[in-house]
């Protein structure tokens, strides 16, 4: 049965195959934005990404400008990495518009089979933890995967701004 759980260094194999399977694409909630695969595939790099995903949650913790604390989380189910997911703990303009509080992925050979769905329900109390009692999450207009994911979860449509749709979800 797949959990969410901090990221783990002793998924470092399964991740960088889950990552070839995005074959370059981006894995929204992963974090991984500014981290070559190919320098990840070392044990050391891949230990600081780890280690950056978990202190990204500290309010203290540096960060590029226009980024907020984000807890970070990966899906797996035993030994196997199958996707990830992020919870921004505010909103930027950005985010407001067109990234929300919280994005997700998971990796192509382990979609369709409810994971995305049952991470976003297991996230949001850790949402409601962090203080967020309305969570926004958004997709591409033609994501119909992620539009059954949020909508799964309580997601309420409001509107859709430069082609991303806009969910609201309780989280208490």
């Amino acid at each position: 049965m797949p959990l969410l759980i901090a990221p783990d260094v002793s998924y470092h194999s399964s991740w960088l195959e889950g990552a070839a399977e995005f074959d370059g694409t981006r894995q929204d909630g992963g974090g991984s934005d500014g981290w070559p695969v190919a320098e990840l595939k070392e044990a050391r790099t891949f230990r600081r990404f780890v280690d950056s995903l978990r202190n990204d949650a500290l309010p203290e913790s540096p960060r590029p400008p226009g980024h907020v604390p984000c807890t970070y989380l990966w899906i797996v189910d035993g030994g196997t990495f199958l996707g990830s997911l992020a919870i921004r703990h505010h909103l930027t303009d950005f985010l407001l518009e067109q990234g929300g509080h919280i994005g997700y992925s998971v990796r192509p050979s382990a979609r369709r089979r409810g994971h995305a769905s049952a991470a976003l329900a297991e996230a949001l109390p850790t949402a409601r933890d962090l203080g967020i009692g309305r969570a926004l999450l958004t997709c591409d207009e033609d994501n119909f995967g992620s539009r059954a994911t949020i909508e799964k979860n309580g997601g309420v449509y409001e509107d859709t701004r430069n082609g991303k749709r806009r969910y609201w979800i309780d989280t208490v």
